[in-house]
């Protein structure tokens, strides 16, 4: 008798998320589980889908992203679908310190919940913010936490990744997390140690300072026994630059003597954060209230014009490694005319100091400024891209205005420019950076790999023209040559649209 299945895929190639080669093959899925069949073999479906010269995969997990609330919007003014639209079927989210929870949201099972009444197109899973927590728990001062804090933020972080949620995120170059000692991120990633969890970190600094930067991640899991997991790994601005010669080198070296390391990485030699990151840690002491009113007075501003020309001990200083001229505002709600152009070609426009010009737009702002930041080489990006433990992510940032095209383009570019145009990946090299290596980081159970009985998530492509269409210019375009995307059995994008299917969840890792 044959075999019945709710939707069948045929024709197509498999590569099936581990690292092996394409295979002839079908794939029946049913009560949202997948069954591989070797070619030919008799399956009946209620939909059958013929994809000769395509590709089926895993979806593709996006190993970093900061869409925590996209869903979320009751405007509906977030960019939400143009991860699942590259075939991106769950999210990393909670990244570089800053999670929607403890804070807007009480707890991780109150985040899920607020996921699964608004529905979504995809899944979601979640680390947890240091940022967060301390905040939660220490507010926004300049200062260490005291000793009954600490245990407060432990406590908080144990309930979390007990209820769920995929490890602990840092992002010490971020405030009020930078103010944190090497001492206090490692009693919270031991924490994460004991739930098998990995410590997920935007480093202190990715600039002049990453080796030390580097070390420091490596201390921490070292002395905590948390795996490691470094975010966007990148060497920038003119002082890294060629950094990845030795970075990546320690990684491997790492792993050589038994450190459970790995890193992702996004396909583009610019990065986008907050304008207000520009600005050196003191002047954030207190939160953005506080941030606001040292902008106000000229003394403030004079103070931080020097910080940024001289440097602060411990701090990356963006642009005194690049320059105004490298960086571009992505979005600014009340000013669109601005998106696109650069701090240097504003202040020279205006005939002002550049940090004026900051200033007064993230007080027109209200703080609310993301900006684009051209830093990175392309050599360090192709390096971090063909190292054996680098998954990808985007980094997306689904903000309104004209947001960096990495949340639209990530995956398409990496199989369109890096694998088919520059040959620098094997396609099944690069399928495997995509889903079996993001899940087995993440502790996605039954996901990333095309099994029987794992979940239907999965992304059928076309590797003759999947591409990348975002720009800097024109950053949200979804991808060309992604022909099906399917989530829990259930089919979310076809021929580039989304469907009104909404069968994803905030997933327990």
């Amino acid at each position: 008798m044959n075999a019945h299945f709710d939707l069948l895929i045929r024709g197509a190639d498999i590569a099936d998320g581990t690292g092996a080669p394409p295979a002839a093959g079908q794939i029946g899925v049913t009560d949202g589980r997948v069954r591989v069949l070797p070619p030919g073999a008799p399956a009946t479906a209620d939909r059958v889908v013929d994809a000769p010269g395509h590709v089926v995969a895993p979806g593709f997990i996006d190993a970093h992203t900061h869409s925590d609330v996209t869903a979320l919007d009751p405007a509906g003014e977030l960019p939400a679908h143009s991860a699942v639209l590259q075939g991106v079927t769950v999210e990393v989210c909670g990244n570089c310190g800053d999670s929607a929870f403890p804070g807007p949201y009480r707890d991780f099972g109150a985040f899920a919940r607020a996921h699964a009444d608004a529905g979504r197109s995809n899944h979601l899973a979640s680390l947890v913010g240091h940022g967060t927590l301390r905040e939660a728990v220490a507010g926004q001062d300049a200062r260490a936490v005291t000793v009954d804090e600490l245990a407060a933020m432990c406590r908080v972080l144990d309930d979390a990744l007990d209820a769920g949620a995929a490890g602990l995120s840092t992002g010490l170059i971020y405030t009020p997390g930078s103010y944190a000692d090497t001492a206090e991120v490692t009693a919270l990633a031991a924490v994460a140690a004991r739930h098998g969890k990995p410590y997920v970190t935007h480093l202190r600094d990715e600039m002049s300072g990453v080796e030390e930067a580097l070390e420091e991640a490596v201390r921490i899991a070292r002395e905590s026994g948390a795996p490691l997991h470094v975010s966007h790994h990148k060497t920038a601005g003119r002082h890294g630059w060629g950094g990845t010669e030795r970075t990546l080198p320690r990684l491997h070296r790492l792993r050589a003597e038994g450190m459970d390391v790995t890193c992702d990485v996004y396909p583009y030699t610019a990065g986008s954060t907050s304008l207000a990151a520009m600005l050196p840690p003191w002047a954030h002491d207190g939160g953005e209230a506080r941030l606001l009113e040292r902008l106000r007075d000229a003394e403030q501003r004079a103070g931080m014009r020097a910080a940024i020309a001289d440097g602060v001990p411990g701090w990356e200083n963006t642009v005194g490694n690049g320059g105004w001229d490298r960086i571009s505002v992505a979005g600014a709600a009340r000013h669109p005319a601005l998106h696109g152009r650069t701090i240097a070609d504003i202040a020279y426009e205006r005939r002002s100091d550049a940090v004026d010009v900051v200033a007064e737009l993230l007080l027109a702002e209200d703080g609310d400024v993301t900006i684009i930041s051209h830093s990175m080489r392309e050599d360090d990006v192709r390096r971090v891209l063909t190292a054996p433990f680098t998954m990808i992510g985007s980094d997306g940032v689904p903000k309104p205005g004209q947001p960096h095209p990495r949340w639209a383009g990530t995956f398409a570019r990496v199989l369109g420019r890096y694998v088919r145009e520059l040959g620098l990946l094997g396609l099944a090299e690069a399928v495997h950076k995509m889903t079996g290596a993001t899940a087995a980081r993440f502790g996605l159970a039954g996901r990333g790999v095309l099994r029987d009985g794992c979940h239907a998530d999965l992304v059928v492509f076309d590797p003759e023209t999947v591409a990348d269409r975002a720009t800097f210019s024109d950053p949200l375009p979804g991808p060309s040559g992604v022909r099906l995307v399917v989530v829990a059995g259930a089919v979310v994008v076809e021929d580039g649209e989304v469907t009104k299917a909404r069968p994803g969840r905030v997933l327990a890792c």
